[in-house]
């Protein structure tokens, strides 16, 4: 569950007053994500989305990905189109917790991947990284490779002799993968976390991009390695190089790799990997049962830390 915050229809008929957004009819809470707690708002002008922040986003980035969605949007990116009320101000306060209302994106995310669906991811990150270049706005990756022994060592001090993974040689992999992390690569604005569920698609059309509160300066290239550890597996944690074909070639119909950028995939896979099983591995750990946060497990990412470290090539094209 991902509706952290309570709010009463009143509370968010009292709000939309500040806007010119027509009248509230009615408030749907949103059950899908993890970080945030999201309504769908209903009015008789259109329809909404009213995201609360939790704890876990730190307030001093809020005007960063607020900045960074409201300049895609207004460079042809589909992603939710931050609302300003009456005087201008898009952060409003609800029950001593900062929220931002944007516009409503149409589209699903999806259930049942194909190598469609994984070419339009390509082709909409590129552009997503392309109209980002121009944003002069920097938020430094807190999540990348400098973080990761550090966080690495926190997330196993209550880890009470848990024999599921190898502790000792994931944590040589981690090494390994900083000191060899690539230093040269384009980098830009990233969304950090293009999950399946942050992507909406009406039928193979992808039709929007949400949930922008990982996004930060880093290498364009580890965003689509990103995508390939998220998009590219079967429920069965088997590697479908076809997907991960599909969206960087779909990626390429709008910008082109360099060949370091390409033969570097390995590594920044590797290391997305080793991001997303650590923030996994802290939780697990450090949690306590009575927290507002939705747990997940961290062994499927640790199984693909072992998988791109066994390889020598990803063997994309």
């Amino acid at each position: 569950m991902a509706v952290y915050t309570k709010v009463s229809p009143d509370q968010i008929e009292e709000l939309f007053r500040k806007y010119d957004a027509g009248n509230f009819i009615k408030m749907i809470e949103i059950e899908e994500g993890i970080e945030n707690s999201n309504y769908k708002i209903i009015t008789n002008k259109n329809n909404y989305i009213l995201t609360i922040y939790e704890k876990r986003v730190n307030e001093k980035d809020l005007p960063y990905f607020i900045n960074l969605m409201e300049h895609l949007h207004q460079n042809g990116i589909n992603c939710p189109q931050p609302l300003s009320d009456k005087n201008g101000l898009k952060l409003q306060n609800i029950k001593k917790k900062k929220s931002l209302i944007v516009s409503f994106l149409s589209g699903n995310a999806i259930q049942n991947i194909n190598t469609e669906h994984c070419y339009e991811l390509g082709r909409s990150l590129a552009n997503f990284h392309i109209q980002g270049l121009k944003f002069n706005e920097i938020r430094q990756n807190d999540l990348g490779y400098k973080s990761w022994l550090d966080l690495f060592n926190k997330s196993i001090k209550n880890s009470k002799n848990n024999n599921e993974y190898n502790f000792a040689k994931v944590k040589n992999i981690i090494v390994e993968t900083v000191n060899n992390w690539p230093m040269d690569l384009q980098k830009g604005s990233i969304h950090a976390d293009l999950f399946p569920d942050n992507v909406f698609f009406i039928g193979n059309k992808l039709s929007g991009i949400i949930d922008f509160y990982f996004a930060c300066y880093d290498i364009l290239a580890y965003d689509l390695s990103i995508c390939i550890n998220s998009w590219c597996f079967n429920e069965n944690g088997n590697f479908l190089i076809e997907r991960a074909q599909s969206i960087v070639t779909g990626y390429e119909s709008i910008r082109k790799l360099s060949i370091k950028e390409k033969n570097s995939l390995l590594i920044l896979s590797k290391g997305a990997a080793i991001r997303f099983y650590l923030t996994r591995l802290f939780d697990w750990f450090n949690t306590p049962s009575n927290a507002n946060i939705k747990k997940l497990n961290p062994n499927d990412y640790y199984e693909k830390i072992l998988f791109f470290d066994s390889l020598e090539n990803l063997g994309i094209r």
